[in-house]
């Protein structure tokens, strides 16, 4: 065997093993991944496209993550927030109503979704990530790129609406 022919034994060695790697990480936390991803889109076709897009783009820099599922929580946050800017500059009217997927939810998880949907997006993010995901604000605020401040400010000022929300007062 060649010096050359044993270097791409042990490159395809490497691939395969990271393959398996990705795939166990993909199986472990995939499930947890897609229903934040739900949070933060609101729609259920959306939040499997925002995983998708969070990991393929994991996929290309598996080497270098040092922590996986940070790495990808903030992949989706950063690509739904591009997806938010981009779809105000591409929307375009129509006369027909988009098919809508059923999904059994409880009056409860209902009006929390309605509530959070009214909060701007830094706000939804941060409750998200800190109360569903149950981040530290430390965790958080590496995950969205921002200070420790800030998600604290931004988790008391997303609280605040919520309580004022009059379709969760009960």
């Amino acid at each position: 065997m060649s010096s050359t022919e044993s270097l791409s034994a042990g490159a395809e060695f490497a691939e395969a093993t990271a393959r398996i790697d990705f795939d166990a990480f993909v199986a472990a936390t995939s499930r947890r991944l897609l229903s934040t991803a739900y949070l933060l889109t609101g729609d259920h076709g959306r939040a499997e496209d925002l995983l998708q897009t969070a990991l393929a783009k994991t996929w290309l820099a598996w080497a270098r993550v040092e922590t996986p599922e940070p790495y990808v929580r903030r992949a989706m946050v950063n690509t739904y927030a591009s997806w938010w800017r981009r779809r105000w500059r591409d929307e375009r009217p129509t006369g027909d109503l988009p098919d809508q997927a059923y999904v059994e939810e409880s009056a409860d998880q209902h009006d929390l979704w309605v509530a959070l949907r009214r909060l701007p997006r830094g706000q939804r993010a941060v409750l998200v990530l800190r109360f569903y995901e149950d981040l530290t604000e430390v965790e958080t605020a590496q995950v969205l790129g921002c200070s420790v401040g800030t998600v604290k400010s931004q988790s008391a000022k997303g609280i605040a609406k919520l309580r004022r929300d009059p379709g969760l007062e009960r």
